[in-house]
């Protein structure tokens, strides 16, 4: 009996190692992501007139920055500067949503040389990247033709016009940023070696990671889920929400779930409430640093976020057939030729977006 508290206790600490080593990995991403392009990303996001442009702009910005929080923070702050417009802002904010679920794809990609945990893993990845792309395709035309998240956002702001100078703080970044300040110092900065680095790192981490769980599932961590955290839609929904809001990264809470799902702990229409959930979650730090600002407009934006992200799970999630029938057809073909993933985060990503902005611009 020891001996097996010992193995549990064991692999325990070797999943909180692994998991530190994991989000590490996704942190030091985004860190080298922001080396490579957060001055292009934040001239993007500032010189935006067409509402079609500005959709991709959001797309594009936030891949490179490996963070909506970010981003729509980003988009805030110009909105508070007078730098961009209320009007321009929204449909950025709408091209992030999508732009962030690029980290959970690249993280799926390291289970590539295990077919069946690929598999699950690229459907449970990209299945955060269809709910996105169906939102933005069913409210973008709605948005453009009547305001109605603008209008719905400043009703909302007006209420909270007085409030401002709230501040919270990331765990992440918290137990990250020193690890993460400790190899910038040591690479001199070097966008490139970071970027490898953290591939290394995830890579590392997905190999042993899924070898963990699944040893731990047999402790009862498979009952811990399906009993409780992922027993309903509901409380799945609520556990995105509340994680999201904690470490104030989307990219991270639903990377997380990615290797749940490649190990074949959790499912597809276990997860989709979870991301959802997420995307709720991460609009929390653009509406701070909007409130942070004191100025209504930033609010209006901030709300406007808030309020696509709500009416997006209303819309979408009684058709959560449609992403999750999606997802599973992109992964099939993607499990048959690898070069699948990697072609559709270069083309959904980076391509169309770029090629769209150069010749409408």
């Amino acid at each position: 009996m020891r001996n097996v508290r010992l193995g549990v206790w064991g692999r325990l600490l070797a999943l909180l190692a692994l998991l530190y080593l994991f989000i590490l990995s996704i942190s030091m991403m985004g860190a080298a992501f922001k080396l490579f392009g957060s001055g292009f990303a934040e001239q993007l996001i500032a010189t935006t007139s067409d509402p079609y442009v500005g959709l991709l702009i959001g797309i594009l910005a936030t891949s490179l920055i490996q963070s909506s929080s970010t981003a729509t923070s980003l988009v805030v702050g110009l909105v508070g500067a007078g730098a961009l417009n209320i009007a321009n802002a929204i449909p950025i904010i709408m091209g992030s949503n999508i732009g962030t679920s690029i980290t959970n794809t690249i993280v799926s990609m390291g289970h590539v040389s295990r077919s069946n945990e690929f598999r699950r893993a690229f459907a449970g990845a990209t299945v955060h990247d269809f709910f996105n792309l169906i939102t933005v395709a069913l409210l973008f035309p709605l948005q453009l033709a009547t305001n109605f998240l603008g209008i719905a956002a400043g009703h909302l702001s007006a209420v909270f016009q007085s409030v401002g100078g709230l501040k919270t703080v990331s765990p992440i970044k918290l137990i990250t940023k020193p690890t993460i300040a400790v190899i910038k110092a040591m690479t001199g900065d070097s966008a490139v070696i970071i970027l490898l680095l953290s591939l290394v790192f995830l890579f590392v981490a997905l190999r042993y990671l899924t070898v963990v769980l699944k040893g731990l599932v047999l402790g009862r961590i498979e009952a811990l889920f399906d009993e409780y955290i992922f027993k309903t839609g509901v409380r799945s929904f609520i556990f995105g929400i509340v994680m999201t809001v904690l470490v104030q990264s989307s990219s991270i809470t639903t990377s997380i779930a990615v290797p749940l799902i490649g190990a074949g702990i959790l499912t597809l229409e276990q997860v989709l409430p979870y991301t959802l959930g997420a995307n709720i979650g991460t609009t929390i730090t653009a509406m701070l640093a909007s409130l942070a600002t004191g100025n209504i407009a930033a609010v209006t934006v901030a709300f406007a976020h808030l309020l696509f992200n709500i009416f997006g799970v209303v819309i979408v999630w009684p058709l959560k057939r449609i992403p999750i029938l999606l997802a599973n057809g992109l992964a099939d073909m993607a499990t048959r030729n690898r070069l699948i993933p990697i072609g559709y985060i270069l083309v959904v990503f980076f391509a169309i977006p770029l090629a769209f902005i150069y010749f409408v611009r």
